[in-house]
């Protein structure tokens, strides 16, 4: 008999929601990570507030609220156009967005899994899987210049975007974009940020992104399409500075902060979708469904398919169904979502300018705040797309826009 029900590869936003639930749900988890926490990583920082409400479920939100991250109510976008501003409706429920830092939120989600029974090990290298005919059983791992060989009912991957739990398996890749965009950021003191900006200069190809994070900071991002990847690597800085002269009111502010971190960047943004499951096997996070960070939705897409993988799985482990059926209907839903977002991101990436019907739209919603808090609420996915860019809801707000400017 294994002596887990479950080993859990990787230990930040997807996998330890993953183990946290399978083990308050009494069942015998190993997670297993590389690192040791806290522990940093160039990834994203956004927890949209469909994510929040997760921790808020999960009882972690005050966890993170008690490190000081500020709350966030406002977007502002600006695509080469003006400064748009309001915040998606259909969240009285949870306080707003967040944006930690990843050594502070990673931190949080391994502890809640350790406090809800997961055995911890970290500064492990998994090396490879264990089979049994065509089952994964297990995973071989090296720790402190030891071997280790641990078996369980599932072997669930959650290793980012290059796993060896998928590698191992031969999860099959099923649709893939290489890298659109690079991007890089660091972090400002002394440069106030009220909620997440966003601002697209299409014109030059790339989008700047500011938001609030832990310690009084502020977080300054850029992406950019890849044919500039070779000239920003380098001279980040150079090409950083040369960039913000296109936002004359962002090149003030982040002019008058300090930066107090180094650069932190990648063109190794890949999109892809992979399967989800296989014999004993699972993947979860960035290993079964990575996209480009340019829409800020990578943490909430972690925690969603966490909480469906960990419900599943439970299922299966309590004997409620088999567990190839409960993790198959996960991969269907997980894939329902994901393609929809894949599709979108790539479009996204292009970093095309916007249309003249968007530019119109944009403008017509100048002043009228109800309609510009459900514009923003289609990307949150709290306001149907299909409703408001309805032609008759569409005509309602500019022919607003026209009578007031009478």
């Amino acid at each position: 008999m294994p002596m887990y029900d479950a080993i859990v590869v990787g230990a930040r936003c997807a996998g330890s929601p993953t183990a946290m639930l399978l083990a308050r749900a009494g069942h015998r988890v190993l997670l297993v990570d590389r690192a040791r926490f806290p522990s940093d990583t160039f990834r994203a920082h956004f927890v949209r507030a469909p994510a929040v409400r997760y921790l808020q479920n999960w009882a972690l939100l005050d966890r993170v609220l008690a490190t000081g991250c500020p709350l966030v109510r406002k977007r502002t976008s600006d695509l080469g156009d003006f400064r748009l501003a309001g915040y998606p409706p259909g969240f009285d429920d949870v306080p707003g967005d967040l944006a930690p830092r990843r050594i502070v939120l990673d931190a949080i989600l391994v502890e809640a899994a350790v406090a809800a029974g997961a055995e911890l090990r970290e500064a492990f290298a998994v090396e490879d899987v264990i089979w049994d005919g065509d089952r994964v059983v297990g995973v071989r791992g090296r720790a402190d210049g030891r071997v280790f060989e641990e078996r369980a009912r599932i072997v669930i991957g959650a290793d980012g975007q290059y796993s060896l739990v998928a590698r191992r398996v031969g999860a099959a890749v099923r649709c893939a974009t290489p890298p659109l965009t690079f991007a890089y950021y660091s972090y400002w003191a002394e440069m106030p940020v009220e909620g997440i900006e966003v601002v697209h200069r299409p014109d030059a190809g790339c989008a700047f992104i500011t938001f609030p994070t832990n310690d009084g900071l502020s977080v300054v991002g850029m992406q950019a399409r890849m044919a500039q990847f070779a000239a920003w690597r380098r001279d980040v800085e150079g090409r950083f500075q040369e960039a913000l002269e296109l936002v004359p009111e962002l090149n003030d502010r982040v002019r008058a902060g300090r930066r107090v971190a180094d650069w932190r960047g990648s063109g190794d943004l890949p999109n892809f979708i992979r399967a989800a499951w296989g014999p004993g096997w699972a993947l979860v996070g960035d290993a079964g469904y990575h996209r480009d960070p340019l829409p800020a939705q990578g943490i909430s897409d972690a925690f969603r398919d966490a909480s469906a993988l960990a419900e599943a799985v439970h299922a299966g482990l309590a004997g409620i169904r088999s567990i190839e059926s409960a993790i198959s209907e996960f991969e269907a839903r997980r894939d329902a979502a994901a393609l929809a977002g894949y599709e979108a991101t790539v479009r996204a990436c292009a970093l095309n300018g916007p249309s003249p019907e968007l530019l119109r739209l944009r403008a017509a919603l100048r002043g009228n705040q109800a309609d510009t808090d459900r514009f923003y609420g289609v990307d949150y996915g709290t306001v149907p797309r299909d409703e408001f860019y309805a032609p008759a809801n569409i005509a309602r707000i500019l022919c607003a826009d026209v009578a007031q400017s009478r």
